[in-house]
């Protein structure tokens, strides 16, 4: 789950990262009054939305008073960034800045590790900086059994290139920042810039926070943090149904049990959808190894929601749930669904009990329903299907 930059201030703050005070504001009237409440002077009005280039967008502006806040706000709620409409703003207290720098600590699932990634060049995105100066952007690894200590943070800061006097000041931000990564189980945090200040302060201006969903057991906070407004209908319904489903941009419909084999079935179908009209897959939903009626219908009921569908393809490899289970949750899930499946299925089994499996299906003769030999014969069918 991506963090609004107003949420990740507020993390910062928990684990006493240095951050300037910042209030949010759903209306022209909201950012004013936090403009006076920040004291009346200088203070930057910042589009709360969960992508970059905010700044190029006209997201970001400097109000000098109370109602040139108003004004700011008044220009960015409502803004289209990159597919994002602005619904809120974040009124934060101006910096004088002498330097921007970028810091961040990721995790690296190639190489089963954590990444730091730090820079004296900051406030450009980060992707435009290591392609144009990669050789100012300092990548550490970090052992995840011992994280970031003062040691490690030291290490990092020469190798982004801070000098004697800054290393040991942004090394102890850099623990506090791993400390929030680590105590909150996220994925990324990212400071981009991370300033020194006129007054010789170094603070985090703008964080970017990526929480793992799989942590949630251990956080109950963080479901306080997720904006259902904004969240995907269709994905919000696979959530409530433990369904693991992402929706995509295609046309044909993916079920499959098993990360691996969902991942070779988009490929497949991709593939096959060249040969008929380009269509494409429209989602990736595992159903894991429970392949129930329950189960099914659950995710039959998620992917025949998504008026871009027009044919599913179900691919499953039967092993602690037979063939015939599955073939059984399938016959189940037509028949509690009713009216509401009305689009083409082509359904390939394969592994344990295959045979009963099929026979289930074969017997059941429904009429949406399409038995596929191979998963290459079944990502053809339901390319077919869809494009027809």
């Amino acid at each position: 789950m991506d963090l609004y930059e107003y949420q990740a201030r507020d993390l910062f703050e928990k684990y006493e990262v240095p951050v300037l005070p910042g209030i949010i504001a759903d209306t022209p009237e909201e950012a004013k009054a936090a403009a006076e409440k920040l004291g009346g002077g200088v203070v930057v009005v910042k589009a709360q939305v969960k992508t970059g280039g905010r700044g190029k967008a006209g997201g970001v502006k400097v109000a000098k008073t109370p109602d040139e806040a108003y004004e700011a706000a008044k220009a960015i709620l409502g803004l289209d960034i990159k597919g994002h409409v602005v619904k809120r703003v974040m009124v934060a207290a101006g910096a004088r800045i002498a330097k921007e720098y970028y810091f961040s600590v990721l995790l690296d699932r190639a190489n089963r590790s954590y990444l730091s990634l730090a820079s004296v060049e900051g406030g450009m995105e980060i992707e435009q900086l290591a392609v144009e100066k990669p050789e100012a952007l300092a990548r550490v690894e970090v052992n995840p059994g011992t994280g970031i200590d003062h040691a490690k943070a030291l290490e990092i800061a020469e190798a982004a290139g801070f000098d004697a006097e800054l290393a040991p000041k942004v090394a102890d931000v850099f623990v506090k920042l791993f400390n929030v990564y680590k105590g909150e189980d996220a994925t990324l945090v990212e400071v981009n810039p991370l300033i020194l200040s006129e007054d010789g302060d170094i603070i985090a201006l703008d964080g970017k926070v990526t929480l793992d969903d799989n942590a949630e057991f251990r956080h109950p906070g963080h479901a306080l943090l997720e904006d259902k407004a904004a969240a995907d209908p269709l994905e919000a319904k696979a959530k409530e149904n433990d369904l693991n489903y992402v929706k995509l941009d295609g046309e044909v419909g993916i079920i499959g049990n098993g990360a691996g084999l969902v991942m070779s079935t988009l490929d497949v179908v991709a593939y096959a959808g060249e040969n008929h009209g380009g269509v494409k897959p429209a989602n990736f939903l595992d159903i894991g190894g429970g392949a129930s009626a329950e189960v099914m219908a659950a995710g039959l009921d998620v992917i025949l929601g998504d008026p871009q569908v027009k044919s599913v393809f179900v691919n499953v490899f039967g092993g602690i749930t037979a063939c015939d289970a599955v073939a059984k949750g399938i016959v189940g899930a037509l028949a509690e669904l009713g009216a509401t499946a009305s689009k083409p299925l082509v359904v390939r089994l394969d592994g344990n009990r295959v045979e009963e499996g099929r026979k289930i299906l074969q017997d059941a003769n429904h009429p949406l329903v399409t038995l596929a030999a191979t998963m290459d014969e079944g990502a053809d069918k339901a390319a077919e299907l869809a494009n027809a």
